[in-house]
């Protein structure tokens, strides 16, 4: 080699210049196409014939759950039937927020979903096997929001249908439980409770007709004992700090009389 020669000096190459830029853009065009034909799939889904609708309602910090053909009102724990791939039986969820902004998620089932203010949103799920499925809130909504919890059973066709039965049933309040009745009337909890056939109207708080049916309180915090539901209506705060449900300060005698009346109210 002659010392005296510079190598052949290359200064760029047209071939693998167009390869590391079409290439490239070729990989994203093809991911992009793909994407919006899953997201177009998965958002704008027809809803079958024999579909389950559901309006879900974010508050703070509770979840609502109404059934508009069944004529069902429900809190926090939501039932769906399973779905047969052979005749699919999605639940269709329009998701609304009664104050701010929430998320739906339920990582076993479906993705997550805000619910946004004026703004309603849907999403809808196709569970094939039955079971509990947990999920909470996943946009910070204030205090409590790490307790705004939520439960999914997925019923098979029988027991879904026992379930809607059962709702559907009016609350049925045995004599003993009148005192307890009284002093629910009375008090500030009909202006945020309601009770199917009953003054109580209130839409601020869950709907508590079929109170004794759900497996929790307070949005999942608890489970629906006698104790936890006793403890609960005196002092909200030690199950769930931040709770807007205020302590009623009511007296040994009257708090054990509205207790006995929840717990008629299956």
């Amino acid at each position: 080699m002659d010392g005296g020669r510079e190598p052949a000096q290359v200064y760029g190459s047209m071939q693998i210049e167009l390869a590391w830029t079409i290439i490239p853009i070729l990989i994203v065009v093809v991911l992009f196409l793909a994407t919006a034909r899953v997201i177009h799939a998965v958002q704008d889904a027809p809803e079958p014939a024999g579909a389950q609708d559901v309006i879900a309602i974010g508050h703070q910090f509770w979840w609502e759950f109404r059934y508009p053909k069944l004529g069902i009102v429900t809190a926090n724990e939501l039932h769906v039937p399973v779905s047969n791939p052979g005749h699919p039986t999605p639940t269709f969820l329009q998701l609304l927020s009664a104050d701010t902004d929430h998320s739906f998620w339920v990582p076993q089932l479906a993705g997550k979903t805000d619910l946004i203010p004026n703004h309603p949103n849907r999403m809808w799920m196709d569970p094939q096997r039955t079971g509990v499925f947990l999920g909470q809130c996943a946009q910070y909504c204030g205090t409590q929001h790490a307790k705004m919890l939520l439960r999914v059973s997925v019923d098979g066709p029988e027991e879904f249908a026992s379930w809607v039965r059962a709702q559907q049933k009016p609350a049925v309040e045995d004599a003993g439980a009148i005192a307890g009745r009284r002093v629910f009337e009375r008090n500030a909890c009909i202006n945020c409770h309601q009770v199917g056939r009953t003054p109580a109207n209130g839409r601020f708080g869950p709907d508590l007709t079929h109170l004794m049916s759900r497996g929790t309180i307070a949005a999942g915090a608890a489970e629906n004992t006698h104790d936890n539901l006793r403890l609960w209506i005196q002092n909200p705060g030690a199950i769930k700090p931040g709770s807007l449900m205020p302590a009623m300060k009511l007296s040994d005698a009257d708090l054990n009389a509205v207790v006995s009346y929840m717990e008629t109210l299956h």
